[in-house]
């Protein structure tokens, strides 16, 4: 089949299944499962795992046409964009079986579990202890600004396992059950109105051995797997439910503003512009991926680039539209939502401060920030600061 024979065939079903207005957890099992079932749930995943086999061409037809749908799959979105990938990477031949395929089938909701009340950018400095135990290990501590965990069914977690050695030394990727005993979600609401953050209590947690992500001790190299996945996914737009949700959409600008204006026409031809580069960006760089290149550190440059364009969209939003930009429709969203949704881009995945230092430590090569905390026992740092 060509491409564009796929891509023809992939918006007729999404015409057909793609319904609006379709929300809740139920919904999204629904249409994942469907999605899997027409081959369009993990295009280019590996066969062996679970996935379709196909190629980043492939996927990359099927987002363009998915990007004029509202996509009920937001509960998916840490799975598909930063769990899932990881577990392909790093997990054992039995995690992947076990795991992958339910989660592109709608069977498994994840989260991920590494952001801490004293442990956000420096991610490295978190706090919560897994104790060896005789099948396995024992999980007690805080993390919080977690998504979707409301719903989740499993959870990656970098926990601290070495107190004795350097903060970055000293850690380890284990996957939790949600549903087990001793763990507690707390959902967080934010101004959207919406609980899309949450916070999470484990109190003596068992976690099976089976369940060791990588090597003990080495939870950091994992989490940088992780965490790149994470940007490459924020900045892709993974498990956005559509640009209607989206402030800096050209097209849900046009729907609330005169483009007769040659002001607003440059306005939005500037926001179209910058969202089109954004979007090469982002192709190149999950190309370069699929083929085995490294991206490295402009995965961080990606990410800045989407929270400084979704906000910059906001921005315009409000001096364009008036007071449609701040007003609430009937079922609580439209653009008041995408707005106040806006500045979290900035926050999660990394602050914009924390990426511009490493695109400018790793891309540029500009000399980095001193530092005196790379090899000092966590047990001797003030924990949740810089030093």
């Amino acid at each position: 089949m060509d491409l564009e024979e796929y891509r023809r065939r992939a918006r007729a079903w999404l015409v057909e299944n793609a319904v609006e207005g379709a929300e809740g957890v139920a919904a999204a099992r629904r249409f994942m499962a469907a999605m899997y079932d027409a081959g369009y749930s993990g295009i280019s995943w590996p066969k062996e795992w679970g996935g379709q086999g196909l190629t980043q061409a492939e996927e990359l037809a099927f987002a363009a046409e998915a990007r004029d749908f509202t996509l009920p799959i937001y509960a998916f979105s840490i799975g598909l964009g930063m769990c899932g990938p990881t577990i392909v990477d790093l997990g054992t031949d039995e995690q992947r079986r076990r795991w992958v395929r339910p989660l592109l089938r709608g069977e498994r909701i994840w989260c991920q579990l590494f952001s801490e009340p004293g442990a956000g950018s420096d991610v490295a400095s978190l706090q919560t202890r897994a104790e060896p135990a005789e099948d396995g290990w024992i999980v007690n501590g805080q993390k919080v600004w977690t998504s979707v965990a409301q719903y989740a069914d499993l959870g990656l977690l970098l926990a601290r396992t070495d107190v004795e050695a350097p903060k970055h030394r000293g850690l380890t990727m284990l996957v939790i059950d949600m549903h087990a005993p001793g763990v507690t979600v707390r959902p967080l609401k934010d101004m959207s109105g919406r609980s899309n953050f949450n916070e999470i209590f484990f109190d003596n947690v068992h976690i099976p051995a089976e369940n060791l992500i990588g090597q003990v001790d080495d939870g950091w190299s994992c989490a940088v797997t992780t965490l790149l996945h994470e940007r490459l996914s924020i900045s892709g737009g993974v498990g956005m439910s559509g640009a209607r949700d989206n402030p800096a959409s050209f097209e849900r600008l046009r729907e609330v503003v005169d483009t007769g204006d040659p002001i607003v026409r440059d306005q939005l031809v500037e926001l179209y512009v910058r969202s089109r580069a954004l979007t090469l960006f982002n192709q190149r760089l999950a190309e370069e991926t699929r083929a085995g290149v490294f991206p490295g550190a402009r995965g961080s440059a990606a990410k800045l680039l989407l929270a400084e364009l979704t906000n910059f969209g906001a921005d315009l939003a409000i001096s364009l539209a008036g007071p449609e930009a701040v007003a609430y429709d009937d079922d609580g969203g439209g653009l008041a939502r995408a707005v106040s949704q806006a500045p979290g881009l900035s926050l999660g995945g990394g602050t914009n401060e924390i990426m511009r230092n490493i695109v400018g430590d790793r891309v540029l090569n500009l000399p980095p920030e001193p530092r005196s905390d790379k090899n000092v026992p966590f047990k001797d740092l003030k924990v949740g600061t810089q030093q």
